[in-house]
């Protein structure tokens, strides 16, 4: 929309929409709603209403609430709204709650370090049993210190 206005005056509304496959009218009932909020639908009138509350609810907390206890602070505020609707606008302002636990490292890899060479080039047809072991190491621990 930002293109269309920018280059109208240069090109016309119509001729850009046909390039873009954008009806016009669809242009011009944004230009409206840019004009006037109150023509926004319903449902982006209440978002950002909720959104002033889920922000509330989020620094109150000192941001370590997550959708769940925000969402259950907004009912206990009297503030009905579906958890999933908490869950979309909080993750459309970027927020988040605090993850507690420790977190599982799995991999530190070194990419500096030498691969190791493949000694059986891929072969792993033998002509009898225990000539050639095998072994993929996923996780190793790390070492202490």
């Amino acid at each position: 929309m930002s293109f269309i206005d920018s280059h109208r005056e240069d090109l016309g509304i119509e001729p850009i929409c046909r390039v873009l496959a954008v009806a016009p009218s669809s242009y011009h009932e944004h230009a409206r709603r840019l004009a006037d909020p109150g023509r926004r639908p319903a449902r982006a009138r209440r978002d950002d209403e909720i959104m002033e509350q889920i922000k509330r609810v989020h620094e109150a907390s000192s941001g370590l609430y997550g959708a769940r206890k925000v969402w259950r602070q907004l009912l206990r505020d009297g503030v009905a709204v579906a958890r999933c609707t908490v869950e979309r606008l909080m993750a459309t302002m970027g927020l988040a709650g605090v993850r507690r636990g420790k977190t599982t490292v799995t991999t530190v890899s070194n990419p500096k370090a030498p691969c190791p060479l493949d000694k059986v080039n891929r072969e792993f047809r033998v002509e009898r049993p225990n000539a050639l072991w095998v072994v993929d190491f996923t996780y190793s621990a790390p070492r202490p210190g």
